[in-house]
Order: C-alpha cells, then sequence, then structure tokens
C-alpha cells in the first residue's frame, strides 16, 4: 500500500474544513485522468443521495448516502463534482459526474481543471 502524498491530504482537509467546493483539480489515478472541483464528502454525499433519490429504479440506495461521515483522522479520499473523466479529446460525461477517489491511488495531481476546445 502506498504512502498518501501529505500535500494532497492538505488540500483535501482544507476542502473539508472549509466546506468550500471551488478547489479545482485534476488527478491521474489507475491510468484515468479526472479532473473536476472537489467538494466536502457532506456535500458530495447529499448530492448522490438526491440524485438516486429521485430515480425509479435506485432510490432505496439513496439512505447508504445519507449516512454520517466519519471524522476520525485525515481524509482518505477526493470527492469531484462537476468532473470528467478525460478520453482522447472529449470529457466524459460532458455535463460532470461525481466521482470519489482514494487519496492513496493518485499518482499524480495537479491544481486547476482541464477542458478541451475545437480552435
Amino acid at each position: 500500500m502506498s504512502k498518501p502524498d501529505e500535500l494532497l491530504v492538505d488540500v483535501a482537509a482544507l476542502v473539508e474544513s472549509g466546506q468550500s467546493n471551488q478547489m479545482s483539480l485534476t488527478v491521474v489515478t489507475g491510468g484515468a485522468v479526472i479532473t473536476g472541483r472537489l467538494a466536502p464528502e457532506a456535500v458530495w454525499r447529499l448530492r448522490v443521495s438526491d440524485v438516486l433519490t429521485d430515480s425509479d429504479r435506485l432510490g432505496e440506495f439513496s439512505a447508504v448516502f445519507e449516512a454520517p461521515t466519519k471524522k476520525d483522522g485525515p481524509p482518505t479520499h477526493l470527492h469531484f463534482h462537476v468532473a470528467r473523466i478525460l478520453q482522447g479529446t472529449v470529457g466524459i460525461p460532458e455535463t460532470g459526474g461525481m466521482y470519489r477517489v482514494a487519496i492513496e491511488d493518485v499518482s499524480a495531481w495537479t491544481v486547476g481543471d482541464f477542458s478541451y476546445s475545437d480552435l
């Protein structure tokens, strides 16, 4: 098991403590490039729960995301919203999605998010 990047843990902790969703980040994890904005875990869970609640087939799963988060120690995951997986010249999904990434699985990262232009 790799040791999480302490600087990235500090960034995640600031997002958690400030309840901010304005920090843009791009990470490489498992060969995928994910780019978007970070959200505090509680905010991220609420948004996922809302989406599931509105689904006819997945509504029963919303309660899992409503459970209170445990705050023992530093953050272990990054919670992306309005995020895309970069593939070729497009980001999937185009409108952005919700991703949870283990900090220890991040092999590279940079501040900011990437987008493509046809220009």
